[in-house]
Order: structure tokens, then sequence, then C-alpha cells
């Protein structure tokens, strides 16, 4: 009834300024199309029940994927290479699907309804997956024991694990970038707010890891898979209707058509007008008036790849010409060219990040698989007491990964943010920088612990304790703690608002793409190391291979690569917004209202 009072009070005229205090104005709109009212919509009362469908999501996703490659060599009966490539095939299309997903969200159908329809086709994957465990004409196996499981089998399995990736393609960017638009950007308080959700958020990720890697995988190894299936499409149905619940709370941005289409405009217009010379001020380039409607946020202009400020040059026989009649294709706005610089900036951290997304590889293939060749009983007897599922050593990156976000967000940002008497303690890149040379030093420790888990092997001693994989998924964690959460909060925002899904797809590439560069690498690998006459470093069992030289030439590329993305941050420079006035006039704020009720 207040909020219904106060638009009617604007839209007659008789306010004449507008607390934004009160009301949010950046674009956004609540569940009915109208302005929200900043005390009861988005923030932390509306990320909570996005936090929580994405827990469910995470616990689905882990649960199945860390216990992926032992259900392929187990079940399905394939060799570790096969498994192993399989595993990185299945892990690069679920990542590399969100490009089509956030494309479509951004574009046509809003985040909202987006995580929405990727949900339901999630459950699809999750009831198809469980119904291959139960129905008997579709399980793996028609007796106790058998060496290979049945085609039809196979085909649901791969099917169901397929519509997964679907799933994930639409829900992944959709709904963490919905969740970061429950902030605003230009309110000082919900843009420190901003700042923490990330290390939230993935506190509540790592929170349905843990869960999955650990309750899950145990139910999986230990009661049955099918069991565990039924779990998951359980927890995942509820969670949607959680999700479902908190519309109210929520603020929506409505989608505005392909982002692909300025970008081809700046480009054409650029390379048309190329040959114009560039004006002495960067004041004379065009832009759009400050109180022009629904123009969104507008960018501050940056000398960087000049050429394509050209876009926005005004011509002789345009300059006082009605706006009407310019032709997009001919005459850009500088907020389009700086959009256009800001996904060409990002393209050189996305290069840079993809030998990162090849060691994050290792975590859910080798790290696992390197834990169920050795003793994984808590007990001081070699024969009695409880035996942990591989899978569930992954839960130590999560605990690090978890670990390494609160001492960030409770201890590192609040005091350098104090100390540097800046908004922010740790640039976004510098975060990544740290999180990449963590990895390094996890392969570097994973070759170590590799090198003497074989020479126990050549002796023939007792196996070593699962344990000794500690320290590399502890680091691993640590790594990911920074350099992950980093790049989601840089490629959410680091590109243009209407964008921002895609933003987030192109974070989940780099580990999509780091899958498929693993799979090539081992296949590379495998080729040169046996085509010298020597055994390859890839053996049938993990036993007759040589990971801890694998491991080795990983830690050196990572180190390489360290050095050139040292270089490339360095010359990368921030998004630079016109900061909106703190109060807008009753004309324009009018207007704005007219435009989205």
């Amino acid at each position: 009834m207040e909020m219904e009072q106060g638009l009617e009070k604007i839209k007659r005229g008789e306010v004449e300024e507008v607390d934004e205090e009160k009301w949010v104005c950046d674009s956004s709109v609540d569940h009915k199309g109208r302005i929200p009212l900043r005390a009861s919509t988005g923030v932390w009362k509306a990320s909570l029940f996005i936090i929580a469908i994405e827990f469910s999501e995470r616990l689905s996703y882990f649960g199945i994927a860390t216990n992926l490659i032992i259900y392929l060599t187990k079940v399905i009966h394939q060799d570790l290479t096969t498994a192993a490539k399989n595993v990185n095939y299945w892990s690069g299309v679920t990542t590399m699907m969100p490009l089509i997903g956030g494309f479509l969200a951004d574009s046509y159908f809003g985040r909202f309804n987006a995580v929405l329809i990727s949900s339901f086709i999630y459950l699809l994957g999750l009831t198809l997956l469980t119904m291959s465990e139960l129905i008997p004409r579709l399980k793996p196996c028609k007796m106790d024991n058998c060496t290979n499981s049945t085609k039809i089998h196979e085909i649901i399995f791969f099917l169901s694990m397929y519509l997964i990736s679907v799933g994930t393609g639409g829900h992944k960017p959709s709904l963490e970038s919905f969740g970061a638009d429950q902030f605003d950007d230009d309110h000082s308080e919900e843009r420190k707010k901003k700042m923490s959700y990330f290390n939230w958020w993935n506190f509540g990720l790592c929170s349905g890891l843990l869960l999955g890697v650990t309750v899950i995988v145990y139910v999986q190894d230990y009661v049955s898979w099918g069991v565990a299936d039924i779990i998951l499409s359980a927890v995942m149905a509820i969670t949607i209707i959680i999700f479902f619940i908190g519309r109210p709370f929520y603020r929506f941005r409505k989608p505005e058509g392909s982002p692909l289409t300025p970008m081809l405009q700046v480009s054409v217009a650029a390379i048309t007008k190329r040959s114009l010379p560039y004006p002495s001020d960067p004041a004379q380039l065009y832009e759009v008036p400050k109180t022009h409607k629904n123009q969104g946020r507008l960018l501050c202009h940056t000398p960087k790849l000049k050429f394509l400020d050209k876009a926005a040059i005004i011509e002789e026989k345009e300059k006082g010409s009605g706006e009407k009649q310019q032709s997009p294709w001919r005459l850009s706005t500088v907020t389009k060219v700086e959009e256009m610089k800001l996904i060409l900036n990002v393209v050189p951290i996305w290069l840079s990040s993809l030998t990162f997304g090849i060691c994050v590889a290792q975590t859910s293939t080798f790290f696992i698989k390197q834990a169920s060749t050795m003793n994984r009983r808590i007990s001081t007897s070699r024969h009695h007491g409880f035996m942990i599922p591989p899978a569930t050593v992954y839960a130590l990156s999560a605990i690090g990964m978890i670990i390494a976000v609160v001492i960030y967000d409770k201890i590192l940002e609040p005091v350098l943010r104090k100390a540097r008497g800046k908004e922010r303690g740790i640039e976004i890149l510098q975060r990544i920088g740290i999180g990449m040379g963590f990895v390094s030093v996890a392969m570097v420790t994973a070759a170590l612990v590799e090198r003497k888990r074989l020479e126990a092997v050549e002796r023939g001693i007792s196996p070593m304790s699962v344990f000794w994989l500690t320290p590399q998924f502890m680091i691993m964690g640590f790594g990911d703690g920074f350099a992950l959460v980093g790049l989601q909060e840089y490629f959410y925002d680091q590109v243009p608002d209407k964008m921002r899904s895609l933003g987030i797809a192109l974070y989940l590439s780099v580990i999509g793409l780091g899958n498929f560069l693993s799979s090539l690498l081992i296949t590379v690998v495998d080729h040169v190391t046996q085509s010298h006459g020597r055994r390859s470093w890839f053996g049938k069992g993990l036993n007759s291979s040589r990971l801890d030289k694998f491991y080795w030439l990983l830690a050196a590329m990572n180190g390489v690569n360290l050095c050139i993305y040292m270089m490339v941050a360095r010359w990368a420079s921030y998004k630079n917004v016109q900061r909106r006035a703190a109060v807008a006039d009753s004309r324009g704020v009018r207007d704005e209202i007219e435009l989205m009720a």
C-alpha cells in the first residue's frame, strides 16, 4: 500500500525529489514490474533464497562429478584413460554450456525465467539418472558380477548426464548473476555488501559441495547409487519451490535483446569512419544526455583502444540533426564504445586463466583416482574401521576454500581496506593472481606426494594413508578461494551490465575449456611419452603410470602462465562508471516509472 501511494504521488508530481534510500532506481523492477522498494527487496533477504537453490545444484553436481570416474571404472568398467577423458568431456561440456545459457538469459528469457527453465531440465536429468539405477531393464548389470555394463544403461546414463549439463548451462550463469543483481551498484552500502556476496555465495557452494562429497558419495559407495539419486532429485525439487517462493523479494532486470548487436554496430561504425581525424577533446564524442530514458548506467571515456572511439565521432553532416535520425550503424555512443572495450579487455584475462583451469581439472580426476589406491581406513588397524569413499577426499578442497574465503572476507579485506583507505583492500586481478600462485604450489605438492606413493608401491610396503593428499587438496582449495571467487567477480563486474549472465558464463568457460585442454594434454603427453620407446605416463592403472611427472609439467606450465598473467593484469583496466547523483528530479523519475510500469 505504501509503495502504491508513493508511486502515485511521484506520477502526479506531488513529490519534488526522490529519496534513493527508499527506492531502487537502477533500472531493476519488482515482481509486479514497479520500481522496487529498497527496504523490502533485494540484498541478503533475496540472496538467501538464491543461495539455497545454488546449494542444491552444487550438492547434485559434486555428488555426481567427484565420484564419476569411480562409477565409470567400477560400474561401466572403462579403463583409466578413457574414464578420465569422459569425465573431462562431460565437465567441459557442463561448464561450456553456460555460454549459450547466459546469452539466452541476457537476451531473451531474463535471468529468473532462465533459472526456472534450466532447473526443471536439471531435475529431468536427475530423474532419468535415478531410473537408470532402479528400473530393472535399465540397470548397468543383469547379474551380480559382470565385466561390462549393458548398452541401454550406458545410453540412458550419458543422456541423463548431458541433460544435467544443459540444465547447468542455463542455471549456473543466470543464478549467480541474478543473485548479484539484488545489490545496487550505485548505493555505497549495497555495493560493499555485493563484494561480500561472491564470498558467501561460494561459502554456500562449498557447503553443498561438502555434503555432496561426503553424505552423497557415502550413500553411492555403501548403500546404492539409486538411493543417492533419489535424494538429489528430492532436494532439487524442494529448492526449486523455495526459489519460486522468494519471488516477491527479488529485483528483476528485463532482457534487452542480443548484447552482440551493439558490439557489431560499434565495429561497423569504427571501420566506416576510420579515416576521420580524432577530435582534440574526447568530450566532443557522442553520448546520450544523462536524462535520457532507459539509458542504464553511462561509462566514462578511457584512452585505450582509441581506434574504436571513431565510432562515436559526430560527422559534420550529423551535427545539429535530430538524435532519432542517427543510425546506430554509423554513430555509436561513448558508452557503447566503452562496452566494446570492456569485452576486448577481458579476453587476455580469460586466455591467461586457461592453464589455471587445466590444473583445477585434476582435482576431480587424477586426485580422486589417487585416493582410490591409498589406505582410506580411519583406524589404527589395517583391516578394521570406517573406510572413506575416494571422492570424499575432495571435501578437503572445499574446506580449504571455505577457510580462504572466511579469512579474506573477515580479516584480509577489512584490514587492507582500512590501511589503503579504498573501497577494496585487494584488487580483483591481484586476488586472481594470488590464487594462481597457490595452484602452482598445489601441483608441486601433488608431484612430491605421488612420487612418494609410487616408491611405496615399488618397495611393496603398505599403502600410504589417504591423508597424505591433504596438502594438495587444501592448497588447491586456498587457490580456489582466491582465484575462482576473483574470476567470478571479475567476469560479472567487468562486462557490460546487460551481459552479466554471459560474463559468469565466461568465468565458467575457463573451467570448461580447462577440462577439454586437460584431455588434449593427456592425449599429447600419452603419445609423446610412448613414442620414445618408454612406458607412457598414463598406464592402465595408476601404479603403472607416472602422474608425478605430469604434475611437474602442470606446475611448470602454470608458473610460466602466472608470469604472463601478471603482465596482462598490469595492462588491464577496470570499468569506469559515471556515478549517478543521489537525488533525481521528479520529472526524470516520473519518466522512468512510466517506462517500467
